[in-house]
């Protein structure tokens, strides 16, 4: 009632006053308006700074981890793959029971080649003699002739000459005794001397059927060996990450490799030995028949025709045949 009376005496006045107090009280909304908005905008603000100062901290954390990762200094280092999986590295890297494994096979291979080399010129050399003596064997009428041929020669060293000289050593010791005696005791020296000459050429295969036999089994060795160190390292590392088993299943895998190498040529060569001697025994074989046929022939002859009509192989005076010089 009294702002009504107010405002109908002094209408003016008090129109003023109100606009006034009016315009203290919008001044004052605006001010606490303007406070409250710089507070929010200095939260977001902080909150930025909070955000973009964590994100800067994780990425240089993830960069130092980076750097030192290659230095070897994190813990996750033994996960991450060998520098070298070559053969070489892979070798280097090994276990010392892999690694002996590996060095027992190559060395090995390396008997099997020399056994193949130094057997194999044994073997050419002493089949080709063999095969000049057959010939000059089979040319010959007497088996002096045939004696005197071969002392001649370069064949003069070998096992065949010495099947010769066997025989006329033999002639020579039992001039005086029988025919059927005589070729007897003369097969007898030269199946010794075959089988001699055989033994003596088979030296060294033997090494080789051992090689071929067992190296696989070696190289299984080391695989078994590499793996069961494979799988130590797995659970080591706590992981079943491929990083950590590739390196042992690759030096196992290597001694496998290396097993095999060693075995397959030693076989191989092996076989081709025992098929060459094979026909190395069947050359002085056929020497020995060739002998054994000059002597019954010259024996025969030196009998004559009357003791050999009524069976009779009394004493008589033989000649010698000459021995190959040695």
């Amino acid at each position: 009632m009294v702002r009504q009376q107010s405002l109908l005496t002094g209408g003016g006045d008090c129109t003023s006053r109100e606009r006034a107090n009016a315009g203290e009280e919008l001044d004052g909304c605006g001010m606490t308006a303007g406070r409250g908005c710089k507070s929010l905008s200095r939260r977001i603000a902080a909150r930025l700074w909070t955000a973009l100062s964590l994100f800067g901290f994780s990425t240089l954390a993830a960069l130092a981890q980076g750097a030192a990762t290659p230095a070897g200094q994190s813990a996750s280092a033994p996960l991450a793959l060998p520098h070298d999986l070559s053969p070489w590295g892979m070798f280097l890297q090994a276990d010392i029971v892999v690694k002996a494994v590996m060095i027992g096979l190559a060395f090995a291979s390396v008997v099997t080649w020399t056994v193949w080399l130094a057997k194999g010129i044994e073997l050419l050399a002493a089949s080709r003699k063999a095969r000049n003596t057959n010939r000059i064997l089979a040319q010959a009428d007497t088996l002096a002739q045939a004696s005197a041929a071969i002392a001649n020669g370069w064949i003069r060293r070998g096992a065949v000459a010495d099947l010769v000289r066997a025989a006329a050593l033999e002639t020579g010791r039992s001039a005086d005794l029988s025919a059927e005696g005589i070729k007897e005791r003369s097969a007898i020296a030269l199946s010794r001397i075959e089988a001699r000459a055989g033994r003596d050429m088979a030296r060294g295969t033997g090494l080789l059927a051992t090689i071929g036999a067992t190296a696989p089994f070696v190289g299984l060795f080391g695989t078994v060996w590499g793996i069961m160190n494979a799988f130590i390292g797995i659970s080591q590392a706590h992981t079943t990450n491929l990083a950590v088993v590739a390196p042992g299943i690759a030096e196992a895998l290597l001694t496998t490799a290396i097993g095999l190498i060693a075995a397959i040529p030693a076989v191989v060569v092996y076989n081709v030995f025992a098929r060459g001697i094979a026909g190395y025994r069947a050359l002085l074989s056929d020497a020995s028949g060739e002998i054994l046929q000059h002597l019954s022939r010259d024996l025969e002859k030196d009998r004559g025709p009357h003791q050999i009509r009524n069976g009779e192989a009394g004493r008589q005076d033989r000649p010698r045949i000459a021995q190959p010089a040695e």
